[in-house]
C-alpha cells in the first residue's frame, strides 16, 4: 500500500527541493561513555569510530530545561550497513535513568532496530551471552519477517530484523540500524512527519490486535494499532550505499495510556534519545517542515553557514513529532577519515545525489577500534 507521497514544497520563491539519504544515526544515551561503547563494539560489531568529542550542547536548549549541557559523544557505524549509534552521555550532571518500566506503546522511541543477514546465527550468538536478555524467540512479524527482540545491559530493547543487503562482510552477526520502534499517542497525527516529511510511503501493516511475536516484550500484553512503513523510493546521497533501506514501525496502545519514555527526564538521558537522517538543503526543509506544522526546535545554521562538530563539520536542526519523538537533520560537510594525517571527506560541494564510491567509503574501515 502506498501513500500519497509530496516530494516538494511549493511557495512564493518557487519549487524547493530536499532530499533525505537514509538513518543516519540512532542517538542511544549512556551513563558510562567508554564502557557502552565497548560493549556495542564487541557485541554489535559497531566499531567504526567516526568521531569521539567533548563539548558543550550549546543549541538543544529547548530541550535540556533552557541549560547549555556539557557532553561526551561517539558516532559508531558497522560496515556491514545501516545507520550508526550516537552514544551520548551527558557530562556536566549524572545522567537520569527512567524512574519506571518502560512498556512497548510507551510513547518515544522504544526499541532500535538492527539489520542481520542470519537471523538465526545472530539469535544463537545472544542465547549463550550472558550480558543479554533475550525477550522473544525467533518469531515472525505481521509481514512474515523473521524478527526477535532482546535487551542489552542497559534496559535499551533491541529488535533484530532478517535483513540480506550488507555492503561489507565482517565477522559481526549483524549490521546497523534499520530503524526503530516508535510509540505514538495517534498515528494518523504522527504520519503527518513520518510520511509527509520523511517519505515513508509505503505502509507494509497496518493492523489493530494483540499479537504473539511482541510476547516476552514488557507491556505485550495489551492491545496496538500497529504500523510498519518503508520508502518505495531508494535513497540517494553521498553515504546512501552504506545506510541502505530502512522501516519505522508506529505503535500505539489502544487499552491502556502510555507514558511519556522521557517523563521527567531530558535529552540526552539514557535511552533512545533522537532518530537522525542525513540530508541535502536544509533550506527547503526549514521552509517545509514549518509549512507543514512542525517548525525546527533547533537549528544550527544560526549560528554558522556550516556548524563545527569538532571533527566533523556540517548543519543539524531538529524537529519534534507529535508524540514527541525528536527528529534530527544533518548536512554533512566535512567527516573526518584519518584525522592523524589530515584526510577528510569533503562534501559541500558534491552533486546531491550522487554516492560515494565504493572505494572510498570502505575506508572507513581505517577507523575500526579493536577491544
Amino acid at each position: 500500500m502506498n501513500l500519497q507521497n509530496d516530494l516538494t514544497v511549493k511557495s512564493n520563491e518557487g519549487i524547493m527541493t530536499k532530499q533525505i539519504n537514509g538513518i543516519q544515526q540512532l542517538g542511544v544515551g549512556v551513563v558510562n561513555l567508554e564502557e557502552s561503547f565497548n560493549w556495542f563494539n564487541k557485541n554489535f560489531g559497531m566499531d567504526i569510530m567516526v568521531f569521539n568529542e567533548k563539548a558543550v550542547a550549546e543549541l538543544m536548549l529547548p530541550h535540556t530545561e533552557g541549560e547549555k549541557r556539557e557532553r561526551h559523544a561517539i558516532l559508531a557505524l558497522n560496515m556491514q550497513g545501516g545507520g550508526g549509534f550516537e552514544i551520548w552521555q551527558h557530562t556536566g550532571k549524572s545522567p537520569a535513568t527512567p524512574g519506571f518500566e518502560i512498556r512497548i506503546g510507551d510513547l518515544g522511541i522504544a526499541v532500535g532496530k538492527l539489520k542481520t543477514a542470519n537471523i538465526k546465527k545472530a539469535y544463537d550468538h545472544f542465547s549463550v551471552n550472558e550480558d543479554v536478555n533475550l525477550l522473544t524467540k525467533i518469531n515472525k512479524d505481521p509481514a512474515g519477517t523473521p524478527h526477535f527482540y532482546m535487551k542489552d545491559p542497559y534496559n535499551n530493547i533491541w529488535e533484530f530484523v532478517q535483513s540480506p543487503l550488507i555492503f561489507k562482510k565482517t565477522k559481526a552477526n549483524n549490521g546497523g540500524i534499520l530503524g526503530c520502534t516508535i510509540g505514538v499517542k495517534n498515528i494518523d497525527e504522527s504520519l503527518k512527519v513520518y510520511h509527509n516529511i520523511l517519505e515513508y510511503d509505503e505502509v507494509v501493516y497496518d493492523i489493530t490486535d494483540t499479537f504473539d511475536d511482541f510476547q516476552g516484550i514488557p507491556g505485550s500484553q495489551n492491545s496496538f494499532r500497529r504500523v510498519l512503513l518503508r520508502h518505495s523510493e531508494p535513497r540517494k546521497g553521498a553515504f546512501s550505499p552504506i545506510f541502505g533501506s530502512s522501516e519505522i514501525e508506529l505503535i500505539q496502545v489502544t487499552d491502556r495510556e502510555p507514558i511519556n519514555i522521557f517523563k521527567n527526564r531530558i535529552w540526552g538521558d539514557p535511552g533512545f534519545i533522537h532518530l537522525c537522517f542525513d540530508i541535502n538543503d536544509m533550506d527547503s526543509i526549514r521552509k517545509e517542515v514549518k509549512q507543514k506544522g512542525f517548525p525546527f526546535t533547533v537549528d544550527s545554521s544560526t549560528q554558522s553557514d556550516s556548524f563545527d562538530m569538532g571533527e566533523a563539520a556540517g548543519n543539524f536542526s531538529y524537529i519534534q513529532a507529535p508524540e514527541g519523538t525528536l527528529i534530527e537533520f544533518v548536512e554533512t560537510h566535512k567527516v573526518p577519515l584519518v584525522k592523524k594525517l589530515g584526510i577528510y571527506l569533503k562534501l559541500r560541494n558534491r552533486k546531491p545525489g550522487k554516492p560515494l564510491p565504493t572505494w572510498m567509503l570502505n575506508m572507513f574501515s581505517l577507523k575500526r577500534v579493536k577491544i
